[in-house]
């Protein structure tokens, strides 16, 4: 079969065409494919810098709120808050005793807050027993005092005469037991040199020893 060279040239301008034609595409895929690429890239880090300010204003966010929620305490109404003050147990109290001449001799009860408590003693007698019949000392006093917060410094101070009769007799004790209120869930017993406890009374709770002296009794 003759082929003609006007069929050759035919053919072979129909192979430049499709070899062009296939160039172009190849070109117009690869500056796409570059520019999907780019977009990409530059909507990525567009995407992970919003992420990284969402983050940091997250933090702050969180970090403002943990701030205004520290502290506790009652609100004072200007944004501050002061400290409330608990009622003292006994266990809340460092107890010492010392034993006095004044008024006939009497025992002086010392309450000192321990380190980093801050509480208050009720307006109140404090709670003082004696002996495994919890007999209980009566008021020295004809009016209950007040409050006395401890802490800061701050000691209180209770006189205990354990004997108001001049009668012979009574109870042979060495150690007293000692509460804030009747309903203190943690008494303690404190070590004095040995008493003779009849009609014992005892003072309210004084910031000044001078005068926690137990004055007055049923005999006196």
């Amino acid at each position: 079969m003759l082929i003609t060279r006007s069929r050759i040239r035919t053919f072979a301008s129909a192979s430049l065409l499709v070899t062009a034609a296939m160039f172009a595409t190849a070109c117009q895929n690869s500056d796409d494919t570059s520019s999907g690429s780019g977009d990409s890239s530059a909507s990525a880090e567009a995407d992970t810098g919003k992420d990284n300010a969402s983050g940091s204003e997250a933090g702050s966010s969180d970090g403002k709120d943990n701030g205004a929620q520290d502290g506790s305490g009652a609100d004072t109404g200007n944004g501050e808050r002061s400290k409330v003050g608990q009622a003292c147990g006994a266990n809340d109290i460092s107890w010492s005793t010392r034993e006095e001449t004044q008024a006939g001799g009497y025992i002086l009860v010392i309450a000192k807050a321990k380190p980093g408590i801050t509480c208050v003693l009720p307006a109140a007698l404090p709670t003082v027993a004696f002996g495994s019949d919890g007999t209980e000392a009566g008021p020295a006093e004809q009016a209950v005092g007040e409050a006395v917060t401890l802490g800061k410094g701050t000691t209180a101070y209770a006189g205990v005469n354990p004997k108001t009769t001049n009668e012979d007799g009574g109870k042979e004790l060495d150690s007293i037991i000692v509460g804030v209120g009747d309903k203190d869930p943690n008494p303690v017993s404190l070590p004095v040199g040995t008493i003779t406890v009849d009609k014992p009374i005892v003072t309210n709770w004084h910031t000044s020893a001078a005068d926690a002296v137990p004055f007055g009794g049923t005999d006196q």
